[in-house]
This record gives structure tokens, C-alpha cells and sequence, in this order.
């Protein structure tokens, strides 16, 4: 008796991908901008069976495209047997309604689309809270689309209310007490991470905050400068949980880094609202790192929707934002381009402003750490002179500050440069007894 193999893989949701030209003051592309919302129709497993750039001159309020448009795209749709279509562009409620009656097919917004794959990426129980909170703002305006058969729609004769209109105002005062509760519950996570920004203040590491265009590079940074194993693939919204990990710098100095959620153009603002807490550790992050991916034709566009994002982002009172551009994909580069590249990042570095690197093959990543360490250390230098018997006070000043001489004297004692923040000093003197001097 022969066994037959069954597939149990779930077929591919078939899709066709349109991107509304002349509708975003983004410089960008119209090609580039398709190309984008193809590998976000990817990123959420859809088989993307034709794409398509239609240019909006005039939007439709009842279906964005002209009445002509709509009946030749509904060709398209049916000859790639597409279940959905992609619309890469904010769609009204009504205008999705109406082209998905045109097309007999699913239609989802890019809005929507970012929103489905969030909900999909999200691990932590954080990231879940806020993709949902992001998804219910986004359905409340969408309920009309929820209810199709006549009799939830109206029903009833003069005033009274049918069943319809009930179940949707049912539906909108449960999203309404769901919304509640969920913000309820992140400004939870708010103060819980509030709470631990503080406990790592009381002996004080620096922090360091990857942010950049999603797929330029960040985790794959994050895990050659960390040692992490952090989820890090060729795939948009790869990451979408901020994950934290200490580095050593040169000289032993630790700091923190932060690998956060990927960037996009005309991120939708229900995810930027729902996103505050995590980008939270951007604002107060000591020192930014600006992962570009500087082999993209896109990179300087898309370094201009990453600064959008960051305006949006209340930096600490009384601080000056510090960015440091990460100039990563270099390996991708060849011949003058290559050359071009990191002579001008050279130049920049010496400024402080950006430093050239492949985190793939780790070229660049010792000059980004000696510059990292360069742009926060501007903590006081001490001197201190320990006892031969002080042992653990001198390993207690490798791993809470940074040691920048060191050398015994014929008495066996150790007398130290190191910088220490203020907080931490005092620390130090709490729990070893006061050294000699100090200077700045």
C-alpha cells in the first residue's frame, strides 16, 4: 500500500499590488515606492502575481481612481485571479468598501497592511498591546465595512433602529472600552520601564538607540556590536520588539544599546502614537545611531522619512539630540562608488557625524565603536589611588566606568584615570572610602 504525501502548507493569498502615483509629496521614486509596497505585500506571505504605478491626478472621493481606471484594473485583477489588492495609499472606509465591490476581491490599504504585519511580528507583550491599540483606532472608522447584508445596515421603519444599527454601535463601544483598557495597560509598561530607566541611572551606563529605514541593516548591527542572536533577516519590519543588550566599549567602558523598530515613509500615525513607549528609549537615548543602508539608490530619501519619524519624537528637556550616521552596507559597494563613500565618511567621522560599515562582514564596526565611545564619554576624569588590597574596587571602576591609565608605584599601590559619571563616583566613594584627588 503506497502512502500519499499530503501538503498541509497553506497556499499563498494570490495579490496585485498598485501604487498611487502623484498622491505623496515624497521625493522618492514612483518605481521605488512600488518596489517597497511589493515587499511589504511579501513580508505578509501574499503571492504577488502583478504590480502596477497608476497616476492620480484627480482622487475619486468614492474610489480614489477614475471610473475608467477602476474597470481596467478589475481586468488586471481578474486575469492575475488575485484575492486581494494591495493599495499602496491611505484608503477611506467608503473607498475601500466601493473598489472592493469593483474588483471582487479583498482590498487593504497601506495603512492596513503595516498593521497586519506588525500584528503578526510582535513577540512581547508590549509590542502586542501596541500593535492591537494601533489596529482598533484603524477599525473604528472602518465598521461600516463590517456589515454588508441589508439587515445590519438599517432596518425597522421611521425611527427606529434596526438590529444593524445596533451591532454597530455595539461593536464601536466595545472597540471604544477595548481602546481604554489597552492604554490602561501601556501606560503600565510605560512605568515599569520608567521604573528601570532609573535603576540603571543609580550607577548610570550610557544608552545608544539604533533607529534607521526598516531593512537597513539595524539588527544585524545590533548583533555584531552586542554578540546577540537577535532575529535579523533581508525582510521589512523584521524587528518590531525593542530588545536592549550591554556593550563593552574601548577601554572597557559599558554602555546599553537599543535595537528598535524599523522606520518607513508615511508611517501611519495610529502606529506612531501606539509606538510612544518604545520610541521612549530613542528620545532619552544618549547617543543615536542612524542605520542607512547606503548602498539603496532610496538612501537619502529614506534618511529624510527617518528624520520625520525622529521630530515626532520629544528628545529630554535641557539635551541635545546627538545622531551619529551608520553608513552600513559598504560590502554592496564597488569601484568609485565604494571610494566616494568612505572618503566622504571619513571626512564626516572626524566630525563626529558618521562612520562608513558592513555589519555583515564587520568592516568599520571597531571605528563605529571607538566613535561611540568618543561621542558619550564626556563624563569627569578622576584620579584615584587604590590599595594593593582594593582589588575589587579597581574591578568595580573597569565595569562601571572607563579606565583610561593605570600604573603601580613601587608600594604595590594602583593610581587610576578613569571617567566615571558623577552618580557613579559617589557610589564609589560609598562602598570603597575616597581616593586621593580628583581632576578634571
Amino acid at each position: 500500500m503506497t502512502s500519499k504525501h499530503i501538503d498541509h502548507a497553506v497556499p499563498l493569498i494570490r495579490a496585485v499590488v498598485i501604487h498611487p502615483d502623484g498622491r505623496s509629496d515624497s521625493p522618492r521614486l514612483a518605481e521605488e515606492r512600488l518596489e517597497e509596497a511589493v515587499g511589504l505585500a511579501r513580508a505578509l506571505d501574499l503571492d504577488v502575481r502583478a504590480e502596477e504605478i497608476v497616476r492620480v491626478r484627480k482622487v475619486a472621493p468614492a474610489t480614489l481612481f477614475g471610473s475608467g481606471k477602476v474597470d481596467e484594473l478589475a481586468a488586471l485583477v481578474r486575469a492575475a485571479e488575485a484575492e486581494a489588492v494591495v493599495v499602496d495609499d491611505q484608503l477611506t472606509p467608503v473607498q475601500q468598501r466601493n473598489l472592493e465591490k469593483a474588483w471582487d476581491a479583498k482590498v487593504i490599504d497601506r495603512t492596513g497592511l503595516i498593521l497586519e504585519i506588525f500584528g503578526r511580528r510582535a513577540r512581547t507583550k508590549e509590542g502586542r498591546l501596541q500593535v492591537e491599540l494601533a489596529r482598533l483606532d484603524y477599525e473604528r472608522s472602518r465598521l461600516v465595512r463590517t456589515w454588508t447584508h441589508l439587515e445590519r445596515q438599517r432596518g425597522g421603519t421611521g425611527s427606529t433602529g434596526g438590529p444593524g444599527e445596533t451591532q454597530i454601535e455595539l461593536d464601536r463601544r466595545l472597540i471604544a472600552d477595548r481602546i481604554v483598557k489597552l492604554k490602561a495597560e501601556l501606560e503600565e509598561v510605560r512605568r515599569t520601564r520608567g521604573l528601570h530607566r532609573k535603576a540603571r541611572q543609580k550607577v548610570p551606563f550610557p544608552t545608544v538607540a539604533l533607529v534607521g529605514y526598516t531593512n537597513a541593516g539595524k539588527s544585524t548591527l545590533f548583533n555584531r556590536l552586542t554578540g546577540s542572536e537577535v532575529f535579523a533577516k533581508d525582510l521589512l519590519f523584521a524587528t518590531l520588539d525593542t530588545t536592549q543588550r550591554t556593550i563593552r566599549l574601548p577601554q572597557g567602558r559599558p554602555a546599553i544599546v537599543a535595537d528598535t523598530v524599523g522606520f518607513i515613509s508615511d508611517l501611519p500615525h495610529e502606529l506612531v502614537e501606539s509606538f510612544r513607549a518604545t520610541l521612549e528609549e530613542v528620545g532619552e537615548a544618549d547617543l543615536i545611531l542612524h542605520v542607512r543602508d547606503i548602498a539603496s539608490p532610496d538612501s537619502d530619501a529614506q534618511a529624510r522619512d527617518v528624520e520625520a519619524v525622529l521630530e515626532q519624537i520629544p528628545a529630554v528637556e535641557g539635551r541635545t539630540r546627538r545622531v551619529l550616521e551608520v553608513w552600513n552596507k559598504i560590502d554592496l559597494l564597488e569601484g568609485e562608488a565604494r571610494e566616494a563613500v568612505l572618503g566622504q565618511a571619513e571626512r564626516l567621522r572626524v566630525q563626529g557625524k558618521a562612520v562608513a560599515v558592513s555589519a555583515w562582514t564587520g568592516e568599520g564596526v571597531e571605528t563605529l565603536r571607538e566613535t561611540i565611545a568618543a561621542l558619550i564619554d564626556d563624563d569627569p576624569e578622576t584620579e584615584l589611588t587604590l590599595d594593593p588590597s582594593q582589588g575589587e574596587a579597581l574591578a568595580w571602576l573597569y565595569e562601571n566606568g572607563r579606565v583610561t591609565a593605570r600604573e603601580t608605584d613601587e608600594a604595590g599601590r594602583t593610581h587610576v584615570k578613569v571617567r566615571l559619571h558623577p552618580a557613579a563616583l559617589g557610589r564609589f566613594e560609598r562602598m570603597f572610602g575616597q581616593g586621593s584627588s580628583r581632576v578634571r
